[in-house]
């Protein structure tokens, strides 16, 4: 249970889900997108999220696509994580996708929820900002479609109002040969410490991490020397670690010097098993 209450809404358009919005906001309501919930009734219970008023995302179609088309594969930002697993449209976001909490928590995890989230791992960008993918986001100025790597850079910046509709991916990043894995202090239980995604595009690896920041990423720097001709893998591997974006976490899940570690057999896994493919 929720310490406090709220109203509930289900637009069923876009354009009134943002209509909504500015009204409830308005009022000083502190209106909320919500789509699966989870992250509001874990952060409401421990008052670190607050609403008078839920927007449920549910209700409008083009949040809950999920089709190929033409040259592209789109996936609505209420798809549940476990809806994407099951179609399996993208090899690389149903691996990243089925490792994400727990099978009965991703009936109820969203795309966009995940995207989105406050929780710093957020594991479910990595594929799109492997494959420079595209967004469409609607708010008070109406639909853009943009680039995410020009709007993702730690979280999804969105202005007031604005949220996440869809996600667009071009179908020949689509099969690209992958490298994924995650690693959690326990193994198989507990919060996950560092996820790793790769993929090879044109001859060229590209990284991206979640769990060494307290912000997913996916670095150009690291890319640069992670592809520098001409080297052992373990000095592009430490070239790499050179040019990690900062700070690197230092808690209780592990420290700064673990994460390393284990960031750094991952990404010589990751060139072991690349390298190899065309």
């Amino acid at each position: 249970m929720l310490p406090f209450d709220f109203e509930y809404y289900r637009p069923e358009t876009l354009e009134e889900a943002v209509d909504l919005y500015q009204y409830l906001n308005q009022q000083g309501k502190e209106p909320f997108y919500f789509s699966g919930g989870t992250e509001l009734l874990t952060l409401g219970r421990i008052d670190l999220a607050y609403t008078e008023a839920v927007i449920d995302m549910k209700g409008i179609p083009e949040c809950s696509l999920m089709q190929v088309s033409g040259e592209q594969v789109i996936f609505g930002s209420s798809l549940s994580l476990t809806a994407i697993e099951e179609a399996n449209l993208f090899p690389l976001l149903t691996k990243t996708a089925s490792e994400v909490a727990d099978h009965t928590a991703r009936g109820k995890i969203t795309l966009g929820g995940n995207i989105c989230a406050r929780i710093f791992y957020r594991e479910a960008v990595l594929p799109f900002l492997l494959t420079d993918s595209r967004i469409m986001i609607i708010g008070a100025e109406g639909k853009k479609t943009v680039p995410i790597n020009d709007v993702f850079q730690g979280h999804l910046r969105l202005k007031p109002g604005e949220f996440l509709v869809q996600t667009a991916t071009d179908y020949r990043c689509i099969h690209a040969p992958f490298f994924t894995i995650k690693r959690r202090q326990q193994w198989e239980t507990g919060y996950p410490l560092i996820t790793l995604a790769a993929i090879k595009m044109d001859q060229t690896i590209r990284v991206a991490v979640s769990g060494l920041c307290p912000f997913p990423f996916r670095s150009a720097a690291v890319e640069e020397k992670i592809n520098t001709q001409g080297q052992t893998n373990l000095k592009r591997v430490e070239g790499a670690i050179s040019v990690l974006p900062q700070p690197i976490l230092d808690d209780i899940e592990g420290s700064k010097e673990y994460r390393l570690f284990v960031l750094r057999n991952l990404l010589l896994d990751a060139l072991e098993y690349l390298d190899q493919v065309q």
